[in-house]
């Protein structure tokens, strides 16, 4: 077997593009082309499925957030909860404010600031949102023990945690 030429990239790490290149990916590669792939995958399906009822992932995502949140959140902690932008989320707000399903209000302690509320009518749109989203997630996750389940949600939770945390240092 050849030696493969391992390089360094701008941060000094050996990159594993020439495995790759040659049809050598390692687990590390796998595992994180499978994660973007699952979650795509994911996403589309729920989106397939929740059509009919003009909603989407992305609504079900902000409305969740809303709601898991303590009372009144302001509008800056929501799009932290949810890893995106401020502007995104405002464009989401408009169109769920809209459509009523969420409320703004003013936060009496700054002005420039709006709190979140989730509206009855988005409680029963999130509710059968739910409906749809929890008959797909049985159907993926039939057949997985309650151990398993709870060892990759340890995974993934400390995976994201390591990205939140901006990465460790080599």
């Amino acid at each position: 077997m050849a030696a493969t030429k391992v390089t360094k990239g701008s941060s000094g790490a050996k990159s594993s593009f020439a495995q790759y290149r040659d049809g050598r990916a390692t687990p590390e590669i796998r595992l994180t082309i499978h994660m973007v792939l699952t979650a795509r995958r994911w996403r589309s399906l729920l989106d397939e499925r929740l059509r009919p009822i003009e909603q989407s992932s992305a609504r079900m995502e902000a409305m969740s957030a809303i709601l898991n949140s303590p009372p009144l959140r302001p509008q800056v902690d929501i799009a932290k909860r949810l890893r995106i932008e401020g502007p995104t989320l405002t464009r989401m707000l408009d169109a769920l404010e809209k459509d009523n399903l969420v409320e703004r209000l003013p936060d009496p302690s700054d002005r420039r600031t709006k709190q979140l509320k989730i509206t009855p009518e988005g409680e029963q749109v999130l509710q059968q949102i739910f409906e749809i989203a929890d008959e797909l997630r049985a159907r993926l996750l039939r057949g997985f023990s309650e151990e398993k389940l709870t060892e990759m949600n340890e995974f993934f939770a400390e995976l994201l945690a390591r990205l939140d945390a901006g990465l460790p240092e080599e």
